[in-house]
């Protein structure tokens, strides 16, 4: 863990065993007036922490801790270009796609602008009806090959942002089960359907094996080889691969070094959100984080929203015990929002050695789960408020859902805010003997009723999800993953985790198609591929 932190765990220590002998109810009790004081805005976003378990001088802690980890200039320091990734021996720059600092970064930044340029012009090409398929039809459906950063980030955003009128009808493709590619080939036309392969290398295995049975599809519907280029656009830098793939490599858009896959929306990866929803909405979902760059560079650590998230994650985790923490989106539109952060956050920040390489011996991060409201009511929120795990959480609520029922979003509104309450006063004992007694129950029935409460969460609001809401949530998070990072002095910007088991895939492959080598595997792997060419025999 980064210095500094070392230096206030002992404070930090005595604050959180201070603070578990508290319960929610008794802090809002002695300050009634601390959901004004535990709370940030920025961008469009507000963050209501005063359902944290922890009190004015346990907040005023956390703020010293991150004045003195400086993490203001640490992220001054990530915008403006630094080498901030230290075993890759790069910066991490995706605050650039957005036009953030760009002063700082000129060339690189010419080349961000230039890679808009070549986006907007397919955009327009496309919408216009410029561009057509091979029979002479507009495009009307466009399919998103990736996977990981590729896809999920996209593939949010592009649901959080639907419409029922949209550009392009976007849809994604992201496992090399063939089952993934048959189910979103099914209803499409081949000449109305345009790809876009997401590969930097263009070797991603998953990735390469979607592209060519795609392009087989096309074939096979009577598109000759010279009509693959008018379907087919890549997102990669290898572009001799691209080329005898049959895209024209003046239609592949390029991918960074400095920007990392979970980190690439705001690239080239998401073409097929502007495709989808139109270039002034990406424009505008650009614009929301820029807004919350310029937020978290202006604003001191105590009004600092994405630090403050930050920094209520260390404290929890580390401090208060939590196990795991949830990220509850009220919102359908933002169903896919988890999903992603889950990429975001645990192969960003799920970690074992400083970038000194010194051991870490407490947990970087904590098990990201969850699901949008209401859904998850009536099938885990059973376990969140009588099971023993003790949890934090962040409910996030739009106050308004455009022209959807309003009655409807009230009851959507009531039901997150309900979860709220509950998560904070639980049922106590008299409350749950009440209970029995008032449904002529005998009293043993109370244990069956008590519920604990007391579980530490904050509630995220803003007025709707539109393109600039969305950017601003999503920088936020991205920048609460960074200055988490930064406390525990590690790298949050690459993956060699995901690594090992792409290489041990690629042994195992050979193995499965030869049959050769199962002497080096252990007894397990190599029944289990017995079993495997047995069946495909």
């Amino acid at each position: 863990m980064h210095t500094i932190a070392q230096q206030l765990d002992s404070a930090l220590e005595k604050a959180a065993s201070e603070a578990k002998k508290e319960s929610l109810q008794t802090l809002f009790d002695a300050n009634p007036e601390r959901v004004n004081t535990f709370q940030c805005h920025g961008a469009g976003l507000s963050l209501d922490y005063s359902k944290q378990r922890l009190n004015d001088a346990h907040r005023k802690l956390l703020i010293e801790l991150g004045t003195a980890a400086a993490l203001g200039t640490r992220f001054e320091a990530l915008v403006h270009g630094e080498t901030v990734n230290i075993t890759e021996q790069r910066p991490a720059l995706h605050t650039l796609l957005r036009g953030t600092a760009g002063d700082k970064s000129p060339e690189r930044y010419s080349e961000v602008t230039s890679a808009l340029a070549l986006m907007q012009q397919l955009v327009t090409d496309i919408h216009s009806g410029d561009r057509r398929g091979f029979t002479g039809q507009p495009f009307t459906d466009v399919v998103n090959i990736g996977i990981g950063g590729s896809d999920l980030g996209p593939r949010m955003v592009s649901r959080a942002l639907w419409t029922k009128t949209p550009k392009l009808q976007a849809h994604f493709v992201a496992n090399v089960d063939p089952q993934d590619l048959d189910e979103t080939l099914h209803d499409l036309d081949p000449a109305t359907t345009l790809f876009i392969v997401c590969s930097k290398s263009f070797t991603t295995e998953e990735t390469l094996s979607n592209a060519l049975r795609a392009r087989d599809w096309l074939l096979n519907a009577g598109a000759a080889q010279s009509d693959v280029a008018q379907h087919v656009v890549a997102v990669t830098t290898n572009l001799e691969a691209a080329g005898e793939f049959g895209i024209d490599t003046e239609q592949c858009y390029p991918m960074w070094d400095w920007v990392g896959g979970r980190y690439s929306v705001w690239s080239a990866i998401g073409l097929v959100v502007a495709l989808n929803l139109g270039w002034d909405a990406f424009t505008e979902f650009l614009e929301g984080g820029h807004a919350m760059d310029s937020h978290t560079l202006d604003a001191p650590v105590a009004e600092n929203l994405p630090m403050t998230l930050a920094l209520l994650e260390w404290w929890n985790t580390l401090y208060i015990g939590t196990e795991t923490h949830l990220v509850l989106p009220y919102a359908q539109r933002l169903s896919a929002f988890t999903d992603f952060l889950q990429q975001l956050t645990m192969e960003s920040n799920g970690k074992s050695a400083t970038v000194e390489g010194q051991p870490i011996k407490k947990p970087t991060a904590p098990v990201l789960w969850g699901s949008a409201g209401t859904i998850g009511q009536h099938s885990y929120y059973q376990l969140l408020h009588q099971g023993n795990r003790e949890f934090s959480a962040d409910l996030i609520l739009p106050l308004t859902n455009g022209d959807v029922d309003t009655d409807a979003h009230r009851k959507l509104a009531a039901n997150a805010l309900a979860q709220s309450r509950a998560f904070m006063i639980g049922r106590n004992e008299q409350e749950a003997r009440a209970l029995a007694e008032s449904r002529g129950q005998d009293q043993l029935m109370a244990a069956h009723y008590g519920m604990s409460g007391n579980h530490p969460h904050s509630l995220i609001t803003f007025n709707a999800v539109t393109p600039k809401t969305l950017g601003a949530l999503i920088a936020a998070y991205e920048h609460k993953t960074f200055f988490l990072g930064a406390l525990f002095n590690l790298n949050p910007f690459d993956q060699w985790g995901v690594e090992l088991g792409k290489v041990i895939g690629r042994q195992i492959d050979k193995v499965l198609a030869s049959g050769d080598g199962l002497e080096a595997l252990d007894p397990s792997t190599a029944k289990a591929i017995e079993a495997w060419r047995a069946a495909n025999a």
